[in-house]
């Protein structure tokens, strides 16, 4: 839990709201936010997902957990207490740009249920959608596009998440994907027909 905020300090309230700003990009902002094992598909699906609502004239921003790392989490490591910093930092990110009117997607391992509660309470009621990209660890290690598995067996990467440190799987996700029986343009589909159904953008 993060620490409250000093009590010097005072919110600003700026005559150009989130409604307004919603309004001026003639869409509705939310943020979807993806989550599973390393090699499970996260960048991969939220990549395609983004690149269909931009051909539909939306606006987006893609956060990736790998991308932040470089900048606003470079800080950090890879320890619980860091975990959930990183989380929190991209959570807060996040609010201010749908704040701003986007959708935004991000693909975060985000391992544990608490620290995406977290994000979920940042958020306006049903504007989190909580993605499970779920794919078995087997599967995952057998993937390994970048390597990681490979280096955490051999000791080099100690905290990895489903190894030597759990992921929390979650319980009632708005969107399970399932990436092992079904390919990324299907789980890009079930994404995009989700965002319908719940009336986020409008149909094709």
């Amino acid at each position: 839990m993060s620490a409250p905020a000093h009590p010097d300090l005072t919110w600003q309230q700026h005559p150009v709201d989130r409604a307004r700003r919603a309004a001026s990009k003639q869409q509705n902002p939310c943020l979807l936010w993806f989550t599973g094992l390393s090699g499970a598909g996260k960048s991969t699906v939220a990549g395609m997902v983004e690149r269909s609502l931009a051909a539909r004239g939306a606006h987006t921003y893609l956060l990736d957990g790998d991308n932040l790392r470089h900048g606003l989490c470079r800080d950090l490591g890879f320890g619980a207490a860091d975990r959930v910093e990183n989380i929190r930092r991209a959570g807060e990110v996040a609010r201010l740009m749908t704040d701003a009117g986007l959708i935004v997607l991000s693909a975060f391992i985000s391992p544990f249920r608490s620290d995406r509660e977290l994000v979920r309470s940042l958020m306006p009621a049903g504007e989190f959608i909580e993605i499970f990209v779920d794919a078995p660890l087997h599967e995952c290690e057998r993937r390994d596009p970048k390597g990681l598995y490979v280096k955490a067996r051999a000791g080099q990467l100690p905290n990895f998440t489903g190894l030597d440190s759990p992921y929390e799987a979650p319980q009632q996700p708005e969107v399970r994907l399932d990436t092992l029986r079904d390919d990324a343009e299907t789980c890009t589909a079930q994404v995009m027909a989700y965002l319908e159904r719940s009336r986020l953008i409008a149909p094709a």
